[in-house]
């Protein structure tokens, strides 16, 4: 590779970065010009969601207009006020924990300032330890704060957007969020290159903390967003519906507002943040691995980027799926709605296959030596292009499986409904059984990935599939994030009072949007799986660990205590939407039954003051967020401590086998956890929205089989949107701190065995 391509790689990426961002920008000025009020003409939007003709004659009043501007800067109010709350914290932790890396990975050789011998590239001289220690201290900074920004870019984006219109706004912060991630990583190699040279063993070791920074913030974006809003849905849903046989998001329920604002907190500004842990750590997974193969030994910056490089083109296809699928082909109906997020799915794939084709043959010598666990591998570039397709179109298995059970235009949700007819008990049954059977493709499609991966390029090729998994972000964010805007839009049409025309089509976007919030978790969870693995085997190389013996007691004890942590992370997570979901109830009751002519509508509930949080007062958004802020703590503890606690006191050994353990169970209830709530969500809605014969014969709103499917959407809420989503971050985030802690482990770990 010349010189020529080398400044091409240069300009390509940060322009792909810059353009991504641009791009978001636009559609940000399409969606603000957007009115509340379809009179204007202003709009730019031939076809809207309200028809002037079907209107009711109040639709357009302006009391309507301003109960939606309130409503919305209410939401927009309360979420702003949970995240800056909870940013406080998580200030303090990022804090305490740049401290502990400092002081971990500086004591490796005794903060000493001298240079030493290069761990793998035999011969020459590289970096002291105090340096690894200050500059992965900064890029864990900065992955933590980039991870905080995508979070609540994407939050004000959805607030601002659930009033005027989804379609726009999910464009909006795929790209936004996608160009962030890699802008500020190329900015951060860029910048640390300054200081290490040729020094790229050091540079990508350090760059590694970017991964960890990014994962730990978005573990507790996901913990804390997630029971915060799943303890205000239960609520809002058991007395509301249950007990009191009103609509979702009836304005006379107390816990609606509180409900809607955890749609953000947790839905959009935890997933936002958790596939930006997710592209990162793929990404710094794949540069450690190339920095000790012949990329980084010979100082090949094109192959080396190979990577950023497949991101970038990423970008550039999602931008191309988006106007060929949205803007070509226009959107009349919402029936058009889930067909066109998977026709972008699906064109997205074929064209970044053509993409990473392209990249392969343009960025990679012909052929090439990568690292293999102490051997070298010969690999040629049409290897890679391999890994990267199998990894993208493993993607798009996974996400059409987890459609097909969850959503309710196929069998598995009907009968989920359909049991309905006994009662709750055979619909928790089947939904459960529904789960545990989703399971079973997307795993033989993720071990297929794995096997042809790692056969053609070893741990490389597994980082790289993961990257291919991933590489369609911005697409996979918008399918994502349509499904939490799209809720939101429906309440405040419910809550502003506007027709019943426009409650059902905002019903049925929010029915496609339970499916596009599902394809997304399995994208996050599959491309966790590779991720994991690929920083597992750099873990296993950086600890200078030859083999993992599972006959070894060592080893086998930590597979055992990896298996189980999944387990006991949900534990926590449940119980703690359990706990603020019972709090959440009583409070609804107390003020059904003490605010006179509150089920008349004759008088308001306490949300309009509930954004005030006052003392005296146990309002449902104050029981919300304390109980969110409080609750996220153990859980998040629970990852973050336990690789250090295992490394430092048992051994590098024992730290492998707790990492394959909690690879290999954590998958497994990921997938069937989130599948499951997703079917229990669409079999209610399938009920409520009468499409069918069949569905008739199992309503109207308010029967025995309807209230079945809300008490199995209540169960189902933790699962989808609370346990199963954080267990995807907690596989990636202990691999990724095992990863930047390796070097302590390797020189002072397993002080327990030292003594037995």
């Amino acid at each position: 590779m010349g010189a020529s391509s080398e400044a091409l790689t240069q300009v390509l990426i940060p322009v792909a970065a810059l353009v991504g961002i641009g791009f978001a920008l636009l559609q940000w000025l399409l969606v603000s010009r957007v009115k509340v009020s379809s009179h204007d003409s202003s709009n730019g939007y031939k076809v809207k969601l309200i028809e002037a003709d079907e209107e009711e004659e109040c639709i357009d009043n302006i009391e309507i207009s301003i109960k939606c501007a309130q409503i919305q800067h209410a939401i927009s109010l309360g979420a702003t006020s949970f995240l800056f709350t909870e940013y406080k914290y998580l200030g303090i932790f990022m804090g305490v924990f740049g401290v502990i890396i400092f002081l971990f990975l500086g004591s490796v050789k005794g903060f000493s300032t001298k240079s030493e011998p290069c761990t793998y590239n035999k011969g020459n001289t590289c970096k002291p330890a105090l340096a690894n220690a200050v500059f992965s201290t900064i890029a864990f900074l900065l992955g933590a704060l980039t991870s905080v920004l995508s979070g609540f870019l994407g939050m004000k984006i959805a607030t601002y957007a659930n009033a005027r219109t989804t379609l726009e706004a999910r464009k909006v912060m795929g790209f936004l969020l996608a160009a962030n991630g890699l802008l500020v990583l190329y900015v951060s190699i860029y910048l640390f290159k300054l200081y290490y040279g040729d020094d790229w063993e050091g540079l990508y070791e350090s760059i590694t903390g970017y991964g960890l920074g990014g994962s730990s913030m978005a573990l507790f974006g996901r913990v804390g967003g997630g029971i915060y809003t799943k303890a205000a849905d239960v609520g809002a849903d058991l007395v509301g519906k249950v007990e009191r046989n009103i609509p979702e998001d009836d304005p006379r329920n107390p816990a609606v507002i509180a409900d809607k604002v955890g749609d953000n907190v947790g839905d959009i500004a935890g997933m936002g943040s958790d596939l930006f842990g997710s592209y990162a750590e793929s990404s710094c997974a794949a540069l450690f691995v190339a920095s000790i193969s012949s990329f980084g030994i010979n100082h090949d910056v094109t192959a080396m980027s190979y990577p950023l490089i497949i991101s970038s083109m990423g970008i550039v296809v999602c931008l191309i799926t988006t106007l060929f699928a949205t803007d070509m082909f226009e959107i009349k109906n919402v029936r058009e709605i889930e067909p066109s997020l998977k026709q972008q799915l699906l064109i997205s794939t074929i064209l970044m296959t053509a993409g990473i084709a392209m990249v392969s043959f343009f960025a990679l010598p012909s052929e090439f030596i990568l690292f293999d666990f102490g051997n070298e591998k010969e690999v040629k570039n049409w290897h890679l292009f391999f890994c990267v397709s199998i990894g993208l179109w493993a993607g798009l298995v996974i996400g059409y499986i987890t459609e097909y059970y969850t959503s309710n235009a196929y069998s598995p949700v009907q009968d989920v409904a359909d049991s309905c007819r006994t009662g709750a008990a055979t619909n928790v049954i089947f939904g459960l059984a529904l789960g545990y059977k989703s399971v079973i493709i997307p795993i033989f499609a993720i071990s297929i990935s794995i096997y042809v991966s790692f056969s053609l390029a070893a741990m490389y090729g597994i980082a790289v599939a993961a990257l291919g998994m991933l590489s369609t972000i911005s697409t996979g964010l918008a399918i994502d994030a349509y499904g939490p805007i799209s809720d939101n839009a429906g309440g405040i049409a419910e809550m502003a009072g506007m027709s019943h025309k426009i409650r059902e089509r905002t019903d049925a976007l929010d029915a496609a949007g339970n499916t596009t919030a599902a394809i997304g978790k399995g994208f996050a969870i599959g491309s966790a799986a590779l991720v994991s693995l690929a920083l597992f085997g750099a873990y296993v190389s950086r600890a200078g660990i030859k083999s993992v013996d599972v006959l070894t007691p060592k080893v086998f004890i930590g597979l055992i205590v990896g298996a189980m942590l999944p387990y006991w992370f949900s534990a926590m997570t449940m119980k703690s939407v359990g706990s603020a979901a019972l709090k959440m109830v009583e409070e609804v009751r107390r003020q059904f039954n003490s605010i006179p002519g509150l089920m008349e509508g004759t008088a308001k509930p306490d949300y309009a003051n509930l954004l005030e949080q006052r003392r005296q007062q146990q309002n449902c958004v104050k029981i919300s967020t304390d109980a969110s802020l409080r609750a996220m703590i153990p859980p998040g503890a629970l990852v973050m401590l336990t690789p250090l606690i295992v490394g430092t006191f048992l051994g590098v050994e024992t730290l492998a086998g707790v990492l394959a353990g909690s690879l290999v169970s954590g998958v497994q209830v990921a997938i069937s956890a989130s599948n499951t709530g997703g079917a229990w969500d669409n079999a209610k809605k399938y009920i409520e929205a009468g499409g069918s014969e069949h569905a008739k014969s199992l309503g109207p709103k308010g029967s025995d089989c309807h209230k079945a499917a809300v008490i199995g959407d209540t169960i189902g809420d933790p699962l989808k949107d609370t346990s199963g989503p954080s267990l995807n971050i907690l596989i990636k985030l202990m691999a990724v701190e095992s990863l930047v802690f390796a070097p302590f482990f390797a020189a002072h770990g397993g002080l327990l065995f030292k003594f037995i």
